[in-house]
């Protein structure tokens, strides 16, 4: 949302022939801009994480297809590029639902267009109401979960409200607001005091190189922890509320999210702390009903645990952790069942993590 009290989305079309993003690797302490320029540009910002979190990647991944159709060439190829662009992309990352809806959609869009440049102009509006829809989704996900928050406040007679979330679920890994955050920024900007635990989020340190940031840069208040801590804070009543995203949620409310998200929902449970997870509808796939034994769990390189990225000398190093030649493994995600969630907050209210809960909020399903 800010970054030195300036608004920005977490990417845009800059010109015709040319998306920006931010550079995630580089956060928080170097504010890059990476150009996009074609397909491939964009699905090395997916793959690499350069761009990360479920909305943007979807974004990211539209933006992909707008590029593929202007690289296409004329003709009978024409379909059978954008056909291979859609597949290349759909591989970039496994776990996301919101790639895979966006490449439906362009190509459902696309394939109404005729001629190319026709079809470049659909490519483009039709990318454009991807991200705006998305971060539409995420404003409305804060104006729902908001009272969740106001609730807790009044209930503590104004002291402030303790929030754990876990990885970034922000304006970073979305279009705008983000989900588990919007309710926080809404809240804030409305008065209320709140405080923020955020886990550091290994390996890949999410939270505290990119929430951290996101809430500092917007004056929010709060503490970078050791993903271990929460189940310790809770017992020490510390936690109010436990607000995370989700990558892909089932039709009967199982989410899967950044590796570790399991284990604060136990915590939550054991220690009876409310415990929703934000998203947009876009993350929801109706095709799955057991998380657990459907969703595929993306394992990343092993390099990614064996070393940490830090600020040293005025630049960004690596340094190796382990021993060398000790193996490491790297789950990118992990699964919380739906009977460990107090509730799903999506852009049309809060509802119980089942299908009768999500199917009364979106009965066209």
């Amino acid at each position: 949302m800010k970054i030195n009290h300036l608004h920005y989305r977490s990417i845009w079309l800059q010109s015709d022939a040319l998306v920006q993003i931010f550079d995630q690797c580089r956060f928080p302490h170097e504010i890059e801009l990476m150009d996009l320029r074609s397909m491939e540009d964009c699905a090395r910002a997916i793959r690499d994480m350069h761009v990360r979190g479920a909305p943007l990647i979807g974004a990211t991944a539209a933006w992909g297809m707008y590029f593929a159709v202007r690289e296409a060439p004329e003709g009978v190829e024409f379909e059978a590029h954008i056909r291979q662009a859609a597949e290349y992309l759909n591989a970039t990352r496994p776990t996301a639902v919101d790639l895979f809806r966006a490449l439906r959609l362009m190509q459902e869009q696309l394939a109404n267009a005729g001629g190319k440049e026709n079809k470049i102009v659909q490519a483009r509006q039709t990318a454009q109401f991807i991200a705006d829809e998305s971060a539409e989704q995420c404003r409305m996900i804060g104006e729902h979960g908001l009272p969740l928050i106001e609730a807790i406040s009044a209930a503590k007679a104004g002291n402030p409200v303790n929030i754990l979330t876990h990885c970034n679920a922000g304006w970073l890994a979305c279009v705008d607001y983000g989900t588990a955050t919007a309710p926080i920024y809404a809240a804030f900007d409305k008065g209320i005091p709140v405080h923020v635990w955020v886990d550091e989020t290994r390996p890949l340190n999410q939270g505290a190189r990119l929430t951290a940031f996101e809430l500092q840069q917007h004056g929010v208040p709060h503490t970078v922890i050791t993903d271990n801590a929460g189940g310790h804070l809770m017992q020490h009543g510390l936690v109010d509320l436990v607000i995370t995203g989700t990558d892909r949620t089932t039709r009967c409310g199982d989410v899967a999210n950044k590796i570790g998200t399991y284990l604060k929902a136990l915590a939550a449970k054991d220690n009876a702390v409310p415990f929703y997870v934000a998203l947009p509808s876009s993350t929801i796939d109706w095709s799955m009903r057991d998380g657990v034994a459907e969703i595929p769990i993306e394992e990343r390189s092993a390099t990614e645990v064996q070393y940490i990225q830090g600020w040293k000398n005025g630049k960004i190093e690596q340094v190796l952790l382990t021993p060398p030649g000790s193996p490491a493994a790297n789950y990118g995600f992990d699964v919380t069942p739906a009977r460990l969630i107090t509730g799903l907050v999506t852009e049309r209210g809060i509802c119980e993590a089942s299908e009768a809960g999500l199917t009364a909020l979106f009965p066209e399903i």
